[in-house]
C-alpha cells in the first residue's frame, strides 16, 4: 500500500482531489466526463506538471475499450455508464446525452499505481465494481468511501457484506446532504492541515480525520435501516414530501381538494421536518481496512 497516494474515483470537478493535493497527498483521478476532465487538467495544471496529480479520462467498466456514458446535462454529477441509472434520471426529469468514452478495467489502476492508502469512489452504479476487483487482490486500501445506495435496503446489505469479505470491520456513515458543517482537527491526522470548507456534492473529511465513532457492521447496518425507514418518507420521492400541487384544465387552474394537502407538506411539513433534521439526503460509507 502507497500512504502518500489516493485514488479519486469519479473526481466530477475536482472538488475532492483539490482538497487532497493541498493536503499533500499523490492523487490518481479519474473522470469520464471528458468536459469535466478537460476543465479540471486546466484548473489543477500546476500539480499535473509536477506529477503529483494524474487524471484519467476514462470510464471505469468490466472491460476496456469503447463503451457508452449516459452524460447528465441537467446534473453532470449523474452521468453514468448504467442505463437502468440513466433511466431513472430521465423518470426524475434530467436530460441525457450518449456519448462514447474509453472503458478501463478497475485491476489496471491498481497494477499501474498500487494500492492507496485511502480510495473514494463515487461513480453511479459501479461502485460495487471496485470492491469486487480488490477480492482479486492481497493488498487493500487502509480507507474506502462509497456512495451508499438510497433505494434499495438490500443493495446495502449487499455492499456490507462485500466490505466484510475484504476484511473492512470499521465504519463511519457520514451524511453528505450535511457536508458543508465538517470542520477538520488541528493538528492533521491525515497529510497536512488545510483550512477549507466543504461545498455540497464534496466527499469530504476521510480516514481518520472523519467526525464521529467507529462502528461494527451490525451498528452500522442498524443505523441505515432506520436511514431508510426515514428515506421513505422523506427522502426525495418520500411519502410525505413528493406530494405535489395538481392543477385541472377542468376547474380552470383552480386548486383540487387533494393538491391542497400537497402545499401543505411542501410549504409547511418538508420545512419542520428539514428543520429537525428528519428530512434525509445521501449517505457515503467509509471503512476502515481490519485485516
Amino acid at each position: 500500500m502507497r500512504n502518500g497516494l489516493i485514488f479519486d474515483l469519479g473526481m466530477h470537478k475536482g472538488e475532492d482531489t483539490e482538497y487532497y493535493l493541498r493536503k499533500g497527498f499523490t492523487v490518481v483521478a479519474v473522470e469520464a466526463n471528458p468536459k469535466l476532465a478537460a476543465d479540471v487538467a486546466y484548473r489543477l495544471a500546476s500539480y499535473l506538471k509536477s506529477g503529483q496529480l494524474k487524471i484519467l479520462n476514462k470510464a471505469i467498466s468490466e472491460k476496456d475499450g469503447p463503451i457508452t456514458f449516459y452524460d447528465c446535462e441537467t446534473a453532470s454529477i449523474w452521468g453514468t455508464i448504467e442505463k437502468t441509472w440513466a433511466d431513472r434520471n430521465i423518470r426524475l426529469g434530467a436530460k441525457i446525452k450518449e456519448i462514447n468514452v474509453e472503458g478501463i478495467r478497475f485491476a489496471h489502476l491498481l497494477e499501474d499505481y498500487g494500492s492507496p492508502h485511502y480510495m473514494k469512489i463515487d461513480i453511479e452504479g459501479a461502485d460495487l465494481l471496485c470492491l469486487r476487483t480488490l477480492l482479486e487482490r492481497n493488498e487493500r486500501p487502509k480507507f474506502i468511501s462509497i456512495e451508499s445506495s438510497k433505494m434499495s435496503f438490500d443493495d446495502v446489505i449487499t455492499e456490507f457484506a462485500l466490505f466484510e469479505q475484504l476484511g473492512y470491520r470499521k465504519f463511519k456513515i457520514i451524511p453528505q446532504h450535511l457536508i458543508g458543517s465538517q470542520k477538520l482537527p488541528n493538528p492533521p491526522r491525515e497529510g497536512t492541515y488545510v483550512e477549507h470548507d466543504f461545498a455540497i456534492g464534496c466527499s469530504g473529511a476521510f480516514g481518520l480525520e472523519l467526525p464521529g465513532k467507529w462502528l461494527s457492521p451490525e451498528q452500522a447496518i442498524k443505523r441505515y435501516r432506520w436511514i431508510h425507514r426515514l428515506y421513505r418518507l422523506t427522502g426525495d420521492s418520500g411519502a410525505l414530501t413528493s406530494v405535489k400541487i395538481v392543477r385541472s384544465s377542468l376547474n380552470k387552474g383552480r386548486l383540487q381538494p387533494n393538491s391542497l394537502v400537497g402545499m401543505a407538506v411542501r410549504k409547511i411539513v418538508k420545512p419542520v421536518f428539514r428543520r429537525l433534521g428528519l428530512v434525509t439526503g445521501w449517505y457515503d460509507t467509509h471503512a476502515m481496512y481490519t485485516g
